[in-house]
């Protein structure tokens, strides 16, 4: 199955969007990882020569959105896919509990400060979505408040997009039983566990409400202009390629130029 066909099509979504219709084991048209493994380093290359580009000129902006549960493999994938990327023109920010300054604004104000300039490709490892997400799950919001955010969402997106920021957005998609998998390997490796907190379990207990969630964000916050994608996580090798493959695609798309030339660059005499 081909990465495009988990784009979540707008023109076709309404609030019945399952995600247990999605297949978390996904492989795509691969057998295993060494069979995708040369496709995905040709992808990493290509994602290294356009993000030159686009640092070059400047005209652009990228911003991608990682979401999934516990052990989704956000940190994994960020990892992997963008480890060969020149560090100055990417970044990274992890969204954490708002802390008082935060929480003394609007909740999208922290989001719109770390967004990309121009050339650069900006990573939230979680996002704003948490906001419809975590918030609704624990009662941090009441509805009247969680539900108006749809609209706000959209709304922020579609500025950013109309200012020249592409966005790409990934929901890591893993099974409750994959989830149980990676939580047991992190608790026995003694260099992993610090990455677990006994709140975890707390958070796991909740997953038919956090799909409930996901689904409706999905749904309702997948644009022509901020697509949401429906990454099978499950097998880790196949959620880089995925995320590569995609990444590449859509920035293939862009007219990525270097600016023009030094005019007479010959006559400048470096002593």
């Amino acid at each position: 199955m081909p990465a495009m066909s988990h784009l979540l099509d707008p023109a076709r979504l309404d609030k019945k969007l399952k995600l247990s219709e999605y297949p978390s084991d996904d492989t795509g048209q691969f057998k295993d990882k060494a069979d995708a493994a040369e496709s995905t380093a040709e992808h990493l290359r290509k994602l290294d020569e356009l993000q030159q580009v686009l640092y070059a000129q400047g005209k652009y902006a990228v911003l991608i959105v990682f979401q999934a549960m516990d052990g989704g493999g956000k940190d994994g994938a960020i990892e992997h896919v963008f480890g060969g990327v020149n560090p100055q023109g990417c970044t990274v920010t992890s969204f954490k509990a708002p802390s008082t300054e935060e929480l003394a604004h609007d909740y999208l104000w922290r989001i719109h400060h770390a967004t990309p300039k121009r050339g650069m490709i900006g990573i939230f490892n979680r996002s704003h979505y948490e906001s419809v997400l975590i918030e609704r799950v624990k009662d941090l919001a009441p509805r009247k408040v969680w539900q108006k955010r749809f609209d706000h969402i959209n709304n922020f997106e579609k500025l950013l997009a109309d200012e020249g920021t592409v966005i790409i957005k990934f929901f890591l998609h893993i099974s409750w039983e994959e989830q149980k998998k990676r939580m047991e390997k992190r608790l026995a490796d003694p260099h992993k566990n610090w990455k677990f907190s006994p709140d975890d379990l707390k958070e796991r207990r909740r997953w038919s409400d956090y799909m409930v969630a996901y689904e409706e964000a999905l749904s309702r916050c997948s644009t022509d202009f901020a697509p949401w994608y429906i990454v099978p996580a499950d097998h880790k090798w196949y959620r880089n390629w995925f995320v590569s493959h995609t990444i590449t695609k859509t920035l293939k798309k862009l007219d990525l130029q270097y600016p023009p030339p030094l005019k007479d660059a010959d006559k400048y005499k470096v002593k």
